[in-house]
């Protein structure tokens, strides 16, 4: 087993849903910065980057995802395939291939050496999809807050970021869990659509910028790390454009507290990414709701 090295002085990676909505945008991110990327989804596209490699696999497949990191030895790997919620799939289908798939990417990447940042999520916490709406134990969310999903996806990302732990000290190699929140594109913010209070409860009316979820992943990828770590990812205000403590009181009747707050300060705070990453958002839904960006092609 080839040891895993700090920062990364790697320049082959894997990407596991290289192809999906937010894939792309950390693949485009990865090859323009000269990295040699095998972009890994179960359709296929053919790639017009020479640096970019694009593989057809099942994730849920333990030979198809070892053959896929013997033969490219990739120095990291970037798991961001997977079902995104627990609405078009049936609850079981959900959380097998969620789980299954980070077993089998995860142990591989362990295997190789290979350090590896992958997409867990906000909803872990499980209030996303819950049942029943309900507050935050405390103001800001940060990644000392219990876990309590109900739902097949927000389980099988806690499951998931037990097997990030038992990667990291099963192999050795830093592993980074990253939670993004809900995740926005240039020109297309939906956060923005309709009641916001009614509709952005289920994350507190939080979101990141698919821009900075590819500039996570990159920091995740060159930062100093030890072991497993997870980090919340999101932008630093709410998308309701209101004081987010308002916007409790008027949801839920109160404030959770303690409350450490100001203003329209995101509900989930991303200081442990800013600590341990050296990340920070760079976009604002205020000039990102209406820009115009290109899509990254392969």
């Amino acid at each position: 087993m080839r040891s895993a090295t700090h920062p990364m002085d790697m320049t082959r990676v894997i990407v596991t849903g290289g192809l999906g909505g937010s894939g792309r945008w950390i693949v485009d991110r990865l090859a323009s910065d000269g990295h040699e990327v095998m972009c890994v989804d179960q359709r296929f596209a053919e790639s017009e980057r020479p640096n970019v490699d694009v593989r057809v696999a099942d994730l849920t497949d333990r030979g198809d995802v070892a053959d896929l990191v013997a033969e490219f030895d990739p120095g990291a790997v970037v798991h961001w395939g997977a079902i995104p919620d627990p609405l078009d799939h049936p609850a079981g289908e959900v959380f097998e291939n969620n789980t299954v798939s980070t077993y089998n990417v995860l142990t591989a990447a362990g295997r190789a050496g290979a350090r590896v940042v992958w997409a867990s999520s906000e909803s872990a916490l499980g209030f996303p999809f819950a049942a029943e709406t309900s507050p935050p134990d405390y103001l800001p969310v940060d990644e000392s807050h219990p876990l309590r999903p109900e739902d097949p996806y927000g389980v099988s990302k806690e499951a998931g970021e037990a097997v990030a732990r038992a990667t990291a000290r099963r192999y050795d190699v830093p592993v980074v869990s990253v939670r993004p929140s809900w995740i926005q594109y240039p020109g297309e913010y939906p956060c923005r659509d309709n009641d916001v209070l009614e509709e952005g409860v289920g994350n507190f009316w939080s979101y990141i910028d698919v821009r900075d979820i590819a500039g996570v992943v990159d920091a995740a990828l060159t930062a100093d790390v030890e072991g497993h770590e997870a980090v919340f990812a999101v932008a630093d205000e709410n998308y309701a454009d209101r004081p987010t403590a308002d916007l409790f009181e008027a949801f839920f009747g109160s404030v959770p507290a303690p409350c450490d707050l100001s203003g329209d300060e995101s509900a989930i705070s991303n200081a442990r990414a800013a600590d341990v990453l050296d990340w920070s958002p760079d976009h604002s839904w205020h000039d990102a709701a209406d820009a115009d960006v290109p899509e990254p092609r392969l």
